[in-house]
């Protein structure tokens, strides 16, 4: 989880920035960020250092991107996804979720360890195969945080929060020193009954 507590500070996430963030627009293009990085990169073979400009502007797409695109509520499959991996950094996650994310969060990381050999040698298998690794654990593991949302979700419609293997706060409070929400206090706005979860992107893309 740390992992991804350090990208979220880097992107300097707040709450607008992650409704943002779970649009499927954003998801998908950060996708197309992968392929278009190593290109940037591998481009080095024949541009040499005229191939930075390539990789700074990939960099800022990557930081744009969850800042670009509307706010969305947990509508779809991907923007569900999202607002589970908001739990995830957050640490609302019950033990019985933690074991296959941190699996495919170590197989991400596999994956990008690849990536690096394949771009450092400028060979093409470790390159290819990393690359695979890292979009399926990162499609599977959307998946399951779309499934912990829906878990977390359906706990605190019944009064209920989830075993996260740590002491957490009175419920609607927020903790001073670590800032993290209570389960209710993130869920509310979407399953309350006085509000109704914003549009998402176009259906096709959830």
């Amino acid at each position: 989880m740390v992992q991804i507590k350090t990208a979220a500070d880097l992107h300097g996430m707040s709450e607008d920035s992650w409704r943002r963030h779970a649009n499927p627009w954003s998801v998908w293009t950060r996708f197309a960020a992968i392929p278009a990085f190593e290109l940037a990169v591998w481009s080095r073979e024949w541009l040499g250092w005229w191939c930075m400009p390539g990789v700074v502007a990939v960099a800022v797409w990557l930081w744009l991107n969850v800042r670009l695109f509307g706010p969305v509520g947990p509508t779809s499959w991907a923007a569900r996804g999202i607002y589970g991996e908001q739990l995830h950094v957050d640490g609302q996650v019950p033990a019985e979720h933690r074991t296959i994310l941190n699996w495919l969060i170590a197989t991400g990381l596999f994956g990008f360890a690849l990536i690096g050999w394949g771009l450092v040698a400028l060979d093409i298998w470790p390159l290819v195969l990393g690359t695979v690794m890292v979009v399926l654990a990162q499609l599977w593991r959307i998946d399951r945080y779309g499934l912990l949302f829906q878990y977390v979700g359906d706990q605190a419609r019944d009064g209920r929060t989830p075993d996260t293997g740590r002491r957490t706060p009175d419920a609607g409070r927020r903790t001073p020193d670590t800032g993290h929400r209570s389960v209710k206090q993130l869920l509310e706005p979407f399953h309350g009954p006085q509000q109704e979860a914003p549009s998402a992107a176009p259906t096709w893309i959830g």
